[in-house]
């Protein structure tokens, strides 16, 4: 953008229209500029304004010494007492941010990666505040040291400081009425509405916050949603959702993850300050009143209940529900695999992608049966294996890492599991799997880039996003090939028919109408 001085005529059009500058001088605008697009707004320092831009109502706009518009900015996710684990930066994936938390135990690797960071935001960020171009800002208070996007829509917002609002035309930001935002960092398509108030966070492709949720030390990736409640060093990957009131995000990694109401996570024993974190894996998800303590690690798509304070690790046992009861921790292995809530959840995740097609930081695998899952869906019959050989077979109760679990439950899941495996129909797919928040990467893949950035072969934000759309476009190739579709087939059509079974226990509940639950049976049969 070519930006100019305002001509003398210019300025006194503005002070006729109740505009301000502590100095006409060090405010620039596009070539296009129209006096008619400002009105009653205030300036300090120096401001570039971008063409067909409109802003009017605005107490003050402007630069400050030392403005960092929220770049560079490191904040502690999971521990919240910790050091420092993520640096934001405008460009910042889900993938990034992971690899930053992986790193930041290996002091060379993580300032490696501040390195990258640093040099991007030189080479990258304005030297001052800069309103884009066919953005729209009305009645808001105070923004100070902000970058604003193409396109981007701020209404009644209450103060913004250090801010970068990464808004582009085809995926504009919004900013609504009562917002606040200090050290916050928001991606294409974000919308920041209804009284949030956000703190140190990062707020990723069209992410939506609002209803008066606050956030501190917090980072939400590609299509989360938050509203009502609250979330503190929380590491929320895509997909995160939390809806009410009373719902605390702490300490803690979601992906793919629901809230229910009245969710909330402790992070601290009152011992030795808030430093327990935990993981809730892809797919898991909290019912209504669910309490966990951290330390804990809930397995992929699974279900938690009640008060957890057993410290479980169901890593191993994906597709669970894990059931806080008093003092004791039971599961129930394999169970949520064949529930209508998994099936409509797996389904409906692609489809609500409301990113642009073009252009997306955050790189995601939708896969829900995949080598990630089928590793730990074939180390969890094994674990079960192991329980009954060491326990013994006889037994009504058996005792796993903090949690119990009956002698049907353990039976029940072990069928469940070989169903999973026959579905997925390839069980050899060589490296062991992680989530990059995200992107399922195979552990070699991810411990090669980890090699490659401080042998100097990865020296900038660029290569490492190459490196991770290399793995996101070897996923299919990796994740190898069925080698029986006939049982694939057959195994599918047997947990379509157990999903039925679910659908029509709740229909039989009295609550949905038999329309629905045929709407519903027949969309699965065809």
């Amino acid at each position: 953008m070519e930006y100019r001085n305002l001509t003398l005529e210019e300025i006194d059009i503005l002070e006729e229209r109740n505009c301000r500058s502590t100095d006409w001088t060090l405010v620039f605008v596009s070539q296009e500029f129209d006096t008619d697009d400002l009105r009653n707004v205030s300036f300090e320092g120096e401001v570039h304004i971008g063409a067909n831009t409109r802003i009017e109502n605005v107490g003050i706009i402007r630069t400050t010494d030392g403005a960092s518009y929220g770049e560079g900015v490191t904040i502690s996710v999971l521990n919240e007492a910790g050091d420092g684990n993520i640096i934001l930066f405008s460009r910042l994936s889900s993938q990034v941010a992971a690899l930053m938390v992986c790193a930041s135990e290996d002091k060379n690797l993580f300032e490696k990666l501040r390195s990258m960071v640093t040099h991007y935001i030189e080479r990258t960020v304005p030297s001052c505040t800069t309103i884009g171009d066919g953005v729209t800002i009305q009645d808001c208070r105070e923004m100070t040291n902000v970058v604003v996007g193409d396109g981007c829509e701020l209404c009644g917002a209450s103060r913004l400081i250090d801010c970068t609002l990464s808004s582009t035309p085809d995926a504009a930001i919004y900013v609504g009425d009562d917002v606040i935002l200090e050290n916050v960092i928001a991606q294409a398509g974000a919308t920041i509405v209804d009284g949030a108030k956000l703190y140190d966070t990062f707020v990723g492709e069209a992410c939506h916050v609002g209803r008066g949720f606050t956030s501190e030390n917090s980072i939400f990736f590609a299509n989360s949603h938050m509203d009502n409640g609250e979330a503190c060093a929380a590491l929320c990957g895509p997909f995160s959702v939390s809806h009410h009131k009373s719902t605390l995000l702490i300490g803690g990694t979601y992906s793919f993850y629901n809230a229910g109401s009245n969710t909330n996570f402790s992070n601290h024993a009152y011992k030795m300050g808030p430093i327990h974190w935990g993981t809730m894996e892809r797919g898991a998800k909290t019912a209504s009143g669910a309490h966990i303590l951290w330390p804990a690690r809930i397995g992929a798509f699974s279900m938690a209940m009640g008060k957890i304070q057993t410290h479980p690790d169901t890593g191993m046992l994906p597709f669970s529900y894990v059931i806080g009861e008093g003092r004791k921790t039971n599961v129930v292995p394999g169970r949520n695999l064949c529930t209508v809530g998994t099936y409509r959840d797996v389904t409906k995740w692609p489809k609500r992608d409301k990113r642009p097609a073009n252009g997306r930081i955050s790189l995601l695998t939708f896969d829900w049966l995949s080598p990630y899952v089928m590793e730990r869906v074939k180390a969890g019959i094994k674990y079960l294996e192991q329980l009954q050989e060491e326990q013994g077979k006889n037994r009504e109760v058996y005792h796993g890492k903090g949690f119990d679990i009956t002698a049907s439950a353990l039976q029940h899941g072990l069928e469940y599991y070989k169903l999973a495996l026959k579905m997925y129909g390839n069980t050899e797919y060589g490296s062991s799997w992680t989530d990059m928040l995200g992107l399922l990467t195979p552990t070699d893949a991810l411990e090669q880039m980890k090699e490659d950035i401080l042998n100097g072969d990865i020296v900038d934000i660029e290569g490492l996003e190459n490196r991770f759309a290399d793995i996101y476009e070897s996923y299919e190739q990796w994740k190898g090939f069925s080698s029986n579709e006939a049982e694939m087939e057959q195994a599918r059509h047997k947990w379509l028919a157990l999903i039925c079974r679910d659908a029509e226990r709740e229909y039989d509940l009295g609550d949905v109408s038999e329309e629905q639950f045929k709407d519903f049976v027949s969309k699965i049969e065809n």
